[in-house]
């Protein structure tokens, strides 16, 4: 049986890349290799400088500041996946799948338009909302016993990945976002002079609402809708095997005494509306409200805890969806970490100056944005995590852009861009999509490459003309 292009490039994936983990600590083992040959004080024996780049690595390991930025990521994710698995969710996917999905291209319309808007929200509640959303068009089109392209349609799911870190979760612009983050994460690397002049903190009005990012945006929402119609209008390959229905989850059970309270509606529902008039509270009465300065980790997370507990209803079916969330976040846990002992070593040993030398040398204020959103989809093929990837290479790129004299909003945006980007060809954060689908890594690369292909034509010509 003759092999197919994507049958071709996922095996070629197989072979060349191992597990995530796996890529950690080679990169790590990368990045202590360079540190000794191009580091090295000539007076300093390589024994000593080794057990010096080790204890460096060990204080990155356990940065506690870092540690904090990897539990954030961990519960945008879960929280994310958590409020796709709400009931509510569940009803309007349902009811968008009635009323607009009667064939492929309709099909792939609706699902990128709508995965692409709940991405740019959230990049966990995106994830599994596309895959969701997938599957039921699936199974709709095997009760109407229409013929449909689920590949194609698993692929529209999958597109939210690619825009995500232009939304308000994204990893680097949510950090940027904080007080003094800037500062810290540049302690070390750049002089107390020059650590002086940086900003407090680059709110989402110079990111997220930025024009650039804007005019990304609204193009994305326009192009990446109408060229998933064109495809499943074009498309004559049809699915033999589609899913089939979910049985509908069992009523409540019988509970006594204090474990009632597990099922109270009440409770679960005005505890959530408490957190979410917190939030509110917050944001109404942040000393930067208007310039959206209260958008930070932390308050995203507490608005998705918030709309979790309060849509789910239940705390026991809260923390059922919680169990059922929480192994996507596995790799942020143990992964994160080593990416920090690598930035630890990077800072300590002057690698990153080394690097940030090297990209001030070869680029102009013209070019270094485009070099940076390369660097970054080469980076996120072996870092397949934004919050691993703005710890590794987000001083390197804030140290050049301060030498160069460019805005710091246009590099971060233009490492955002790059890491969504190369998604479509790297299929960790796919998994999830691929277990609620059914599909195979395979089976939807050959239409994700060709959403990289449209995404990465519009993020280039936006940091070169904008």
């Amino acid at each position: 049986m003759k092999q197919t292009f994507s049958d071709r490039f996922s095996e070629l994936f197989r072979r060349l890349l191992p597990a995530p983990f796996t890529i950690a600590v080679l990169l790590t083992i990368l990045a202590f290799a360079l540190a000794l040959a191009f580091t090295r004080p000539h007076d300093v024996g390589l024994g000593s400088y080794t057990l010096k780049l080790a204890s460096d690595w060990e204080d990155g390991l356990w940065n506690s500041s870092l540690l904090v930025f990897a539990v954030q990521m961990m519960l945008m994710l879960v929280l994310g996946h958590v409020l796709a698995l709400t009931r509510p969710v569940d009803q309007f996917i349902s009811s968008i799948t009635r009323k607009f999905c009667h064939d492929t291209a309709s099909a792939a319309f609706a699902v990128t338009f709508l995965t692409v808007c709940v991405a740019l929200f959230n990049w966990g509640l995106g994830l599994v909302f596309g895959a969701i959303f997938a599957r039921k068009v699936g199974e709709h089109a095997r009760k109407n016993h229409f013929r449909l392209n689920y590949p194609l349609i698993g692929a529209a799911g999958y597109s939210g990945l690619m825009v995500w870190h232009g939304g308000f979760s994204g990893s680097s612009l949510a950090k940027v976002a904080e007080q003094g983050h800037l500062q810290q994460m540049m302690n070390g690397v750049l002089s107390e002079n020059a650590i002086a002049q940086l900003p407090e903190s680059i709110s989402y009005t110079e990111t997220v609402f930025g024009f650039m990012n804007i005019v990304v945006s609204a193009a994305l929402l326009v192009i990446l809708p109408l060229f998933m119609w064109f495809l499943g209008k074009k498309s004559d390959q049809f699915s033999d095997k589609l899913p089939v229905a979910h049985q509908t989850s069992p009523g409540i059970p019988q509970t006594r005494g204090a474990e009632r309270l597990d099922y109270a509606s009440w409770l679960a529902v005005g505890f959530g509306s408490i957190i979410l008039f917190i939030a509110g509270y917050k944001a109404l009465n942040h000393p930067m409200a208007g310039s959206l300065g209260f958008i930070t980790p932390n308050w995203i997370n507490l608005v998705l805890l918030g709309l979790g507990i309060a849509l789910h209803r239940r705390f026991a079916e809260f923390l059922h969806a919680v169990d059922d969330a929480i192994s996507g976040a596995a790799g942020i846990l143990i992964q994160f970490p080593l990416y920090f002992g690598i930035m630890g070593l990077m800072k300590s040993s002057g690698l990153i100056t080394l690097m940030a030398d090297f990209f001030v040398n070869v680029s102009t204020p013209e070019t270094f944005p485009i070099y940076t959103f390369i660097s970054a989809g080469l980076v996120n093929i072996f870092v397949p995590s934004g919050g691993g990837q703005w710890a590794v290479q987000g001083p390197i790129i804030v140290k050049a852009a301060t030498e160069m004299g460019i805005p710091l909003q246009k590099c971060i945006m233009a490492l955002a861009y790059g890491d969504q980007l190369t998604n479509m060809l790297q299929p960790f954060w796919a998994l999830p999509l691929l277990g609620i689908t059914g599909l195979k890594a395979k089976e939807i690369l050959s239409y994700s490459v060709l959403l990289m292909l449209i995404g990465g034509t519009l993020f280039f010509t936006a940091l070169w003309l904008l």
